[in-house]
């Protein structure tokens, strides 16, 4: 039998050996506890602040209960308090700016996934996103300045003239109101809506357009029949993720909304949002009652935002998901 020639070589120390092992085990574990730190970190800090809100807020629970949700009456000197008119303005107002925006930002994302040249989809892409870069405060002044004075002139005389026998435009044409609010936000929104609506609709596989437009298609079609199904969940969590920031929206819809706590039907009437009597009254407020309900308003508001914000990350991982 003949002698095998195969030479056994030392392995190197540490080569695929446990003391390397052993010497990667240590920095991994550290790294993915320090990750991990973090990611707590995030969860505690949002604890805290629900926390720190609902103490804040107890006085109010415990003197108005769910009277603070249904009722109207808002007067600090007597001590009086109730978030209906605020939740009514913030719902009004954010929903109206949907009712704007919306629209708008789904043609602006078809039109830079879909049509748009490539030499122009750069230049109107970052135009659009540029304008979630403009602060808040401007949106504001601009509505003070040339939004107000425009719909007072102009447009809510012509609403009122075509659809006054609709209570929702009637009334004193004042400028300032719930119609200033809700096109102000609807401003604000639209880059946000239209940004992610872009991405979401780029994630479609270019093989669904192509076999619609090898069956005879247009390209509308295409987009109708084979884009715009594969995206809708992407396309309803950058709706939320845009409802979210309407929601939440404090300086720009404070100085055109009116802030007048009442409940009206007249979309021309002034109103009030819950991030708008914070940002108001907080300095105002000295009684301990006064500030329990002002927190009470910041955790209904914090509530509803956070819900909203979850839902649209998981509608836009979905979405993101289905079409990978």
């Amino acid at each position: 039998m003949a002698s095998s020639n195969l030479v056994a070589f030392p392995r190197p120390e540490g080569a695929n050996g446990l003391s390397t092992k052993k010497s990667l085990v240590r920095p991994d574990t550290l790294f993915g506890w320090l990750t991990a730190g973090f990611a707590a970190l995030i969860v505690a800090v949002i604890v805290v602040m629900v926390l720190q809100m609902t103490m804040a807020s107890k006085a109010s629970m415990a003197a108005f209960g769910w009277r603070f949700i249904t009722g109207s009456n808002w007067d600090p000197v007597r001590d009086e308090f109730a978030a209906l008119p605020f939740i009514y303005g913030t719902l009004v107002s954010s929903l109206l700016a949907l009712a704007i925006a919306v629209p708008i930002s789904i043609g602006v994302a078809i039109y830079l996934s879909e049509w748009a040249p490539a030499w122009l989809r750069g230049p109107l892409g970052f135009t659009v996103e540029l304008l979630a870069a403009v602060p808040s405060v401007i949106y504001g002044l601009w509505g003070i300045f040339a939004l107000a004075p425009f719909l007072r002139e102009v447009l809510e005389p012509a609403l009122g003239k075509v659809f006054g026998f609709l209570p929702f435009f009637q009334g004193p044409h004042q400028g300032f109101g719930m119609l200033a609010g809700g096109i102000i936000l609807a401003i604000m929104i639209t880059p946000t809506i239209a940004s992610v609506s872009r991405e979401v609709m780029r994630a479609v596989p270019s093989i669904l357009r192509e076999g619609a437009l090898a069956l005879g298609a247009t390209k509308w079609e295409a987009v109708r029949v084979a884009v715009l199904p594969n995206a809708k969940s992407g396309l309803l969590g950058a709706v939320i993720l845009g409802l979210g920031r309407a929601l939440g929206e404090t300086m720009a819809i404070t100085m055109v909304i009116g802030n007048r706590a009442e409940v009206s039907a007249s979309l021309f009437a002034p109103g009030y949002s819950m991030a708008s009597v914070i940002a108001n009254e907080f300095s105002e407020a000295t009684g301990d009652l006064y500030l329990s309900a002002l927190a009470e308003i910041g955790l209904l508001l914090f509530a509803v935002t956070l819900i909203l914000n979850i839902v649209a990350r998981l509608l836009v991982w979905r979405s993101s998901k289905v079409t990978a």
